[in-house]
């Protein structure tokens, strides 16, 4: 059993409270001023609902934060403020930022669209947020983005993958690789590691992320020679997958790619096992979770998954991450950890070497990010505001996500 501090007590009453706005004060190291350049211009501005935020005074910088503390993803939620939470005791630690200590407002989306959407409002409107960190799921970050770029407050998703997400606007960034790239790796590894001519793809219809991961994943299959036997698709929160996995193993796939979330792709997993499939499972990030074994068990042994990191990596920064990480929360990050830490690392630094709390300066110094030194790798940001940066191909076994292979872009 997990023994918690008691200001970890506080942090996990404070997300449990449906939408209570939790201000945070936590440390940090200023982190390594990136190599930055300024080819990378903004676009024009795009649209959403007209509200534009306050000039930002607070006496301490204050970022704002929502993802699923609560709900069917609550994993993703909780990794994710962990890591934003250590990024910035690290900043704090060292000075601060613009010799201000840095605050966090954390509110609970509860993993629903419509909730993002209305406490991302009460960031910008109530809280007086100076910039905005969120969301994991591509779905909540489309409900959120164009009221952060209406208000032209600057918004860094460190986990949402689907294309459409920075493509609400110019003040809407990313710093994890997206879908096409995902899905590319997803069937580079299915041809070509494991020798598959053959996939089926079950989709989540009702999950932006999903449909995106899977048209790509189909694509780049079909364009390496692989035929696309069976498509079939449910909706978030199904129980019963029977119907789908009997279509889909009349077909005999060589491999199965369930792009979906792990709550999800654990009960698929148990009941194609029952239907006696033995083919190889292949997901996407939305897999990365210590859940995904709690649900599925042994069904999902043997699986594999793209990631955006593994914490078996020898890199020295990744090391003293995981250890860190272990020391304060007594488990191993998850990738949506180790992507909200590097998220809230390079925001504050975009904020110091922006020098102001000028919310067009912050995003200008965003976009100039090049070769950003995360724990997920390095990170530069591209002309549509996406990060250019590695994949990792990870497999499940016992309770550990053990390493495969890295794929650069």
């Amino acid at each position: 059993m997990r023994t918690f501090t008691s200001s970890q007590k506080i942090f996990n009453t404070l997300f449990f409270t449906s939408l209570a706005g939790a201000t945070l004060l936590v440390g940090c190291k200023e982190p390594a001023a990136p190599n930055t350049a300024n080819s990378n211009a903004a676009p024009t501005s795009g649209g959403g609902d007209s509200m534009k935020a306050k000039v930002y005074e607070g006496a301490d910088i204050l970022l704002g934060e929502y993802g699923s503390m609560t709900g069917s993803t609550a994993t993703f939620g909780k990794s994710s403020h962990n890591g934003i939470k250590m990024a910035l005791d690290e900043i704090n630690a060292a000075g601060g930022v613009l010799k201000k200590q840095v605050k966090v407002t954390a509110l609970d989306d509860k993993g629903v669209a419509d909730e993002a959407a209305t406490v991302v409002k009460r960031l910008i409107t109530q809280e007086n947020v100076l910039v905005i960190l969120g969301e994991v799921a591509s779905s909540r970050s489309l409900a959120a983005a164009p009221i952060c770029q209406s208000a032209g407050v600057p918004m860094i998703s460190p986990s949402s993958t689907n294309p459409a997400v920075t493509e609400k606007g110019d003040f809407i960034f990313r710093t994890c690789f997206i879908d096409p790239f995902q899905g590319t790796v997803g069937a580079k590894f299915a041809k070509e590691t494991l020798k598959a001519s053959k996939a089926a793809v079950l989709t989540d219809v009702k999950n932006d992320y999903s449909v995106g991961l899977a048209k790509f994943f189909e694509e780049e299959f079909i364009k390496n020679g692989g035929q696309i036997v069976a498509k079939s698709s449910y909706s978030e929160g199904d129980k019963d997958f029977h119907t789908q996995l009997t279509g889909i193993k009349g077909k005999s796939p060589d491999v199965i790619y369930i792009p979906g979330y792990y709550t999800d792709a654990g009960n698929i997993a148990i009941q194609a096992r029952s239907l006696g499939m033995k083919q190889p499972l292949l997901g996407g990030d939305g897999w990365d979770s210590e859940k995904l074994t709690t649900i599925g068990k042994g069904a999902v042994q043997g699986s594999y998954f793209s990631s955006h990191y593994s914490p078996e990596s020898k890199d020295p920064r990744v090391m003293k991450f995981v250890a860190d990480y272990k020391k304060n929360y007594g488990a191993t990050p998850d990738s949506l950890a180790a992507c909200a830490y590097d998220a809230a690392k390079l925001m504050c630094d975009a904020i110091e070497r922006a020098g102001s709390t000028d919310r067009d300066k912050i995003r200008d110094a965003i976009a100039a990010t090049k070769d950003f030194p995360g724990v997920t790798g390095n990170i530069t940001i591209d002309a549509k505001r996406n990060a250019i940066k590695p994949a990792v191909m990870l497999q499940v076994k016992g309770n550990e996500f053990k390493y495969v292979a890295t794929v650069n872009p």
